[in-house]
């Protein structure tokens, strides 16, 4: 396994790849919120004086680590779909012939980014619209609350594509009952419909990056599209989450994100591993050290 992680704008990064080179495409670009995209992440301490109860009515303080942040604001519909189609035109050229791409956005852009890439991949190599779906966080009382993100796949040959249906994970069956013991025990394969929880707030996985997206859906992706030593390409990265996937499944992966922050991130998340490269940033200040390992830093998740 081999990983390149480039801060750099992703166009440039783009242009330098070579024609089908690349086996697969995971991107989760900005979904035009309107707003810029913030979270700050906190942790609490007991202490007499602090400002809240826990059980037994025990006081605790709240304490700031940080606050990390992306802009996700453009004017209009147009402005936005003119950044991603020159993005998309570079991801189809470096994708192999057999090569797939799955475009990760939401409700607010999904209909004019499909009609985009039907222009660039061509409308019969849309594979599937993929939705995922998940219940938290706060309900609007005025319309039905979102709670999907929608995920776009196309491939470049629609006769000729990878699709691993053996490696993909089962899932359990809505009614055990009616199927039977053994099939029950194997579980089914997933729809086109998944059902994944986000990132827990307090979980183990949890950066604070804005919009992380589970590991458990990334891996989904590169266990069905992709095969170990492969290249997978990811050139919104944010968090990292493909990178950290590639390298838990053996793939080889090239991220480009131009925030630092996500970067920052990213290096708390991978090892100390010589195979991985960085461009245009020092990963090192930023690595979590275990001191019960002579100086060693801390394993990634």
């Amino acid at each position: 396994m081999t990983g390149k992680i480039y801060l750099a704008d992703n166009l440039t990064i783009l242009n330098g790849l070579n024609n089908g080179s690349v086996d697969l495409i995971y991107i989760d670009p900005p979904f035009n919120t309107g707003r810029n995209q913030k979270r700050t992440q906190i942790k609490t301490k007991r202490t007499p004086q602090g400002d809240r109860i826990g059980f037994g009515e025990r006081r605790y303080e709240t304490v700031k680590i940080g606050t990390k942040e992306y802009i996700d604001i453009f004017q209009n519909s147009d402005e936005y779909l003119a950044f991603l189609e020159s993005r998309l035109e570079e991801a189809y050229r470096v994708l192999k012939s057999d090569g797939t791409l799955y475009f990760h956005i939401d409700y607010r852009e999904v209909h004019y980014c499909k009609v985009l890439l039907d222009q660039i991949f061509g409308r019969q190599s849309f594979l599937n619209e993929l939705i995922w779906a998940y219940d938290y966080g706060g309900r609007t009382k005025k319309k039905w609350p979102p709670k999907h993100d929608n995920i776009l796949v196309y491939v470049k040959n629609p006769e000729r594509y990878v699709f691993n249906i053996d490696a993909i994970d089962r899932i359990p069956y809505m009614a055990p009952g009616l199927v039977g013991t053994e099939k029950a025990k194997r579980g089914k394969l997933p729809t086109d419909t998944w059902w994944h929880t986000i990132v827990a707030t307090n979980g183990r996985e949890k950066t604070g990056y804005p919009t992380q997206k589970p590991l458990g859906i990334i891996n989904r992706i590169i266990l069905a599209s992709s095969n170990p030593g492969e290249l997978v390409l990811d050139f919104f990265a944010g968090s990292g989450t493909t990178g950290i996937s590639c390298f838990n499944l053996k793939r080889d992966f090239v991220l480009v994100d131009n925030n630092p922050q996500a970067l920052q991130v990213m290096a708390r998340r991978f090892p100390c591993q010589s195979d991985i490269e960085w461009f245009g940033f020092d990963p090192s200040p930023y690595r979590q050290m275990d001191p019960k390992s002579g100086g060693k830093h801390l394993p990634g998740f």
